[in-house]
């Protein structure tokens, strides 16, 4: 065995050595198959070639990009009376709100579900007994959940984070509805 500093190298050691010198791609398997390790040339050839891992650049514009149309659906599903006007409020909130948040919490999932939640109570229709300050309470309730839950629980909020601000519109509309109801129970019959 060849020995490294005084040290004898094991046999694993020195093909991974041997393996990592060559400049023809090469990797080393193990007796099911499965790769151990790979050199530099390898993980070269891979990407020259459209292997590895792919830049997520693309994704995150194609869903941003989509963003105006989510809360143009929002707007016409949920009747709002200028559902164009409400779409170019929601994108200029989803902006206004969505940037400063992401920088001040140094967290740009954080600042999506903020400037979503912002953008979705201008695009959603308010109800007659919904106010935008219950709506409000409920995007922010929806950012502190997230970027709380974000540090927690890692990478896999990311999965849910999108039904956050929406969830939580809903939540305040309803408790709007509850807060009138018991106000008008407790209203003096005249």
């Amino acid at each position: 065995m060849t020995t490294n500093g005084g040290r004898r190298r094991s046999p694993f050691a020195q093909a991974m050595h041997r393996l990592a010198g060559l400049r023809e791609p090469a990797c080393l398997l193990d007796p099911d198959g499965i790769v151990l390790f790979v050199n530099d040339a390898w993980d070269r050839f891979a990407t020259d070639n459209g292997g590895g891992v792919a830049n997520p650049a693309a994704f995150i514009a194609f869903g941003l990009a989509l963003v105006p149309f989510a809360f143009l659906a929002l707007a016409f599903a949920s009747g709002h009376p200028n559902a164009p006007m409400a779409t170019v409020k929601a994108m200029s909130l989803f902006l206004l709100i969505g940037i400063p948040v992401s920088a001040i919490s140094a967290d740009a999932v954080t600042g999506l579900v903020a400037g979503a939640g912002a953008g979705g109570i201008a695009a959603l229709r308010a109800s007659e007994v919904g106010t935008w300050k219950y709506r409000a309470l409920g995007v922010l309730f929806a950012c502190v959940y997230t970027f709380v839950l974000a540090r927690a629980a890692g990478a896999i909020i990311l999965l849910s984070v999108p039904v956050f601000p929406f969830t939580s519109i809903g939540l305040a509309d309803h408790f709007a509805e509850r807060r009138q109801a018991k106000e008008l129970a407790e209203a003096p019959e005249g």
